[in-house]
């Protein structure tokens, strides 16, 4: 469970992000985080690991209270993985490389076991058949579904995506839409911020409305589509017809 409490975000005086956000996310579940550019929702998902540090408020990751000077960041996020809309993939490193070397280095897998669940994990993602290639051969679709089998390779209890689809055309967005959807309720959780409304109503079971800064609203995906309760989201909805 993530719990988050009175949680701000200020970049100066002048330049304020996030305003009191208050929310549990539950186990299992799948949310979609959706609202205007510049509206705060990927710096609230980095709020939540730790790659954009609070100014103020407090995150609790599993009664962890994650942004407490002691916490140990690298065990939160082992178990809390990130996909970003830009890869964020070894260059240098083949396909299986990417995947292998967090398995390697953190969990201390010999070199063989790594590799058995790294092509499980690209075959996962279908991406068993380019494990020898190097990031720059692939295709902007086929980078995210790597970058999605790296995060993967942890066995995270918690997913957070940063506008996964947000740099790949339609077909490419297909694609990694299908993973994501072959990824929802198989006990993780699940957070993406995204621009696609259909991922929204059909994969996701709550849809998180920010504004501003704050969360205007979050109901059931059905509902929230079917029924919005903010004036707020309706005029955003209305404007995505």
């Amino acid at each position: 469970m993530i719990k988050v409490e009175h949680l701000y975000k200020n970049y100066s005086e002048s330049v304020k992000v996030l305003f009191d956000i208050n929310f549990v996310f539950e186990d299992g579940k799948t949310y979609a985080i959706i609202g205007s550019s510049g509206g705060g929702k990927s710096t609230f998902i980095r709020c939540l690991n730790m790659l954009e540090e609070p100014t103020s408020g407090k995150i609790y990751f599993n009664d962890i209270e994650v942004n407490a000077p002691k916490t140990d960041l690298t065990k939160v996020r082992e178990k809390m993985g990130m996909v970003f809309q830009n890869f964020n993939l070894f260059e240098h490193m083949k396909v299986l490389k990417n995947i292998t070397y967090a398995l390697r280095k953190v969990k201390k897998m010999d070199e063989a076991s790594a590799d058995e669940v790294a092509m499980s994990l690209l075959k996962k993602v279908g991406m068993d058949h380019r494990a020898d290639a190097y990031p720059h051969q692939l295709s902007g679709g086929e980078k995210q579904r790597c970058a999605i089998a790296r995060a993967l390779a942890m066995d995270p209890e918690v997913l957070l995506f940063d506008e996964p689809t947000s740099a790949l055309d339609p077909e490419m967005t297909s694609d990694v839409l299908r993973v994501l959807q072959s990824l929802n309720h198989t006990g993780m959780t699940m957070i993406v911020v995204t621009h696609e409304m259909n991922f929204a109503k059909e994969v996701a079971d709550y849809v998180i409305y920010m504004d501003k800064g704050r969360i205007e609203e979050c109901s059931p995906a059905k509902e929230f589509f079917q029924n919005p309760k903010s004036e707020r989201a309706k005029a955003f909805l209305a404007n995505m017809i």
